[in-house]
């Protein structure tokens, strides 16, 4: 279930099938805010009373992976517990020719031994507060939305700036409920992050693409990671303790972490744009370079290697858009929003206010991001995103701090140079072979004749452009980078790099391109945010926000499901492991590890491996720590099953689950198969 939200936002339902604490008809579907949480239906329906001490320290356990993905604090000294797919960037990066720590894993047996991540930030939620007041006092009923936008950013800018003047604190203003909220979050910020362990890539990725978002599962998705301060390890007042047992069926169990995005809001009109023109654009887009990378790895081990981290995450999001296209091209499920959607349509229609009219506005929304699709204003590659940060960064840094581009203003200049500045290798191979097919389909799009093609590829080949571009570059050198940004516009435009001076030339088109497609959102925003009262005022307010990449609860019981006429049980175990490397003969992806085999007769195998709930669960919640009624630690979030995928517009219980590592397994396989007694003795405390 990997999401890197860098690359790669839980709300009201689909269009008039909102939930409220007082009349839930999907069981325990939400990702609810923790300022927000459904205490009366925790206590109604499980008897649980979900006190503020519960939730804050809950809170401030968990963590948030800036590279996409969730995490928790489970000891006083700054270990951090996640999945091994949410740390592969990571662990990818401090790989070598010579030490494959992603196939071969890692295991630090000293802090000394501990290795630095180049550019991992990791955050920590403080304290929420809403500032919607605050935020839509700066936008005027009568604004153009152009305008709406620029004193919407402005003022949610000034926010965030005086209130990390004020706390130290990274700041987000987090729009809410399609643009009805926006709620101010304080991150204490760790940017001294290092790798601790991380076992196999076959055992925590065990079963491979097959397997992927399938269940029953045998995977050790999990990885360690240390926050460190001034040099020494961080001293953590909240973290999580271990559950002492085992699970037992039907066990309350909840979830916190940070879903990326879903789109529960969407009218019918959004939702169709995205059945019939965007997830079907997306899916080429991720076939073409899942074939790239595939290509690419079969000229040699290193280049498997390098590609590897890259690969695994584009066909991890193949097979979940997959998932989720198949869930709207089911005529059902589209029948069932469209019939909510005229039943709420109904109510407002003699609605003065022009609260109908929302509907007519997302839907041209739509039409207009249509042409939108093939148009691009930048390239895929790293070398370039380097050269288009320090173009835009230049240019953005001449405007006041509130009227940049979000990711150029004072309040995020430090996580924004800590990318730029990164030393992760950048394979220069594998750049290039990424630009040229990047070339190759902007000829596609927007043809060989296109004058802006003609000036990019300069007389040559999208292959041939691309050897040039990467072999006159300087941007690999992080000396090189910093002095152009030091250097400020006048350095920038000075440059001869050739990669800046693409990033120059394709400056335009990319600012056009957002432009056009923030003014659109805008339109959505303010039809969203009218959509969300009508909402409030029909059925209450007490419902959950779609998923914005913060930190959300979900909750639920370790069930089992049917399918296909067979029931599967709620967990596996260590020796399930073992029948079902012997069932496929050995054979990869079902080739358990050396490590494994031989400390098999040391394993108890009866220990739960991997288990499945009903929490309601998205991309971006890889990674979150599942607890148990007392708050004690029972297992890590690293997968849904394949029918959870249509969770990005509905939630179902029938079949839906979110699928977990026991941290029984984990415990036991570290101590009986890595030998890293000393984390084991550290976990929890």
């Amino acid at each position: 279930m990997k999401m890197k939200f860098a690359t790669r936002v839980a709300c009201l339902l689909v269009v008039g099938h909102v939930l409220s604490s007082a009349g839930r008809t999907n069981a325990d579907e939400g990702m609810w805010l923790f300022n927000d949480l459904p205490r009366d239906y925790l206590k109604r329906t499980y008897d649980f009373e979900a006190t503020p001490q519960w939730a804050e320290h809950l809170m401030r356990a968990s963590v948030r992976f800036n590279s996409g993905g969730s995490a928790s604090f489970v000891s006083s000294r700054g270990l951090v517990l996640t999945n091994h797919h949410v740390g592969a960037d990571t662990i990818s990066k401090l790989s070598t020719s010579e030490r494959n720590y992603y196939r071969d894993g890692f295991y630090a047996a000293t802090l000394d031994e501990e290795l630095a991540a180049p550019d991992l930030e990791l955050n920590q939620l403080v304290s929420i507060e809403d500032v919607t007041d605050r935020v839509n006092q700066a936008v005027r009923a009568d604004m153009p939305a152009s305008e709406a936008l620029a004193a919407r950013r402005a003022a949610m800018a000034q926010i965030e700036a005086a209130s990390l003047a004020e706390t130290g604190l990274r700041s987000d203003v987090v729009t809410l409920y399609g643009g009805a909220k926006y709620h101010l979050y304080r991150y204490k910020k760790y940017t001294d992050v290092r790798l601790v362990w991380a076992p196999e890539s076959d055992i925590a990725f065990f079963g491979g693409d097959a397997d992927n978002f399938e269940y029953p599962r045998y995977c050790l998705d999990v990885c360690l990671f240390r926050v460190y301060e001034d040099g020494k390890p961080a001293q953590i007042a909240d973290f999580l303790s271990i559950a002492p047992g085992p699970l037992v069926d039907e066990e309350l169990v909840f979830v916190s972490g940070n879903p990326g995005r879903t789109r529960r809001i969407h009218t019918s009109a959004a939702l169709k744009f995205q059945r019939d023109e965007r997830m079907p654009h997306v899916l080429n887009l991720l076939r073409r370079r899942e074939i790239l990378f595939q290509q690419y790895g079969l000229e040699g081990d290193e280049k498997q290697r390098q590609a590897q981290d890259d690969l695994f995450g584009i066909q991890n999001s193949r097979k979940a858009y997959l998932g989720m296209l198949q869930g709207l091209q089911d005529p059902a499920v589209m029948a069932q929003k469209e019939a909510a959607e005229q039943t709420l349509l109904a109510k407002v229609a003699a609605d003065a206010s022009g609260g109908a009219d929302a509907w007519k506005k997302i839907a041209e929304v739509q039409e207009r991001r249509k042409p939108m699709l093939k148009q691009s204003g930048g390239f895929y590659s790293g070398l370039y995103s380097i050269a288009e940060t320090l173009v835009l960064m230049a240019k953005e840094d001449q405007k006041p701090s509130a009227d940049r581009l979000r990711e150029y203003r004072d309040s995020n200049r430090e996580s924004l140079l800590q990318q730029l500045f990164s030393p992760a290798p950048l394979y220069p191979d594998l750049e290039e072979a990424k630009l040229a097919d990047s070339l190759s389909m902007f000829v596609e799009q927007r043809g060989g004749d296109d004058p802006l093609v003609q000036q990019v590829l300069a007389g040559k080949s999208p292959a041939a452009r691309a050897a040039e571009l990467m072999a006159g570059t300087k941007l690999a050198e992080i000396p090189q980078r910093k002095r152009l940004a030091e250097g400020g516009l006048a350095a920038i435009e000075q440059s001869e790099d050739p990669l800046v001076r693409l990033a120059l030339l394709m400056e335009n088109e990319q600012r056009r391109l957002r432009e056009q497609e923030e003014e659109l959102a805008e339109i959505e925003r303010q039809a969203y945010a009218r959509i969300a009262d009508v909402l409030f005022a029909v059925q209450g307010t007490s419902t959950y926000p779609d998923a914005t990449f913060t930190l959300r609860l979900a909750f639920g019981p370790v069930r089992g499901y049917e399918e296909r006429g067979r029931q599967i049980a709620a967990w596996t175990t260590l020796g399930g492991a073992f029948e079902r490397d012997e069932a496929a003969g050995s054979k990869s992806p079902w080739r358990l590890p050396d490590s494994w085999r031989e400390n098999r007769d040391r394993l108890d195998l009866a220990t739960q491996f991997n288990f499945v709930c009903t929490a309601d669960i998205i991309g971006g919640n890889s990674g979150s720590p599942v607890v148990n009624r007392a708050g004690e630690l029972v297992g890590v979030i690293f997968d849904g099953n394949i029918q959870s995928l249509s969770a990005d517009f509905v939630y179902s219980e029938t079949q839906s689950r979110a699928v977990s590592v026991h941290v029984a397994a984990m415990r036991e396989a570290l101590k009986k198969v890595y030998h890293a007694q000393r984390l084991v003795d550290e976990l929890g405390q």
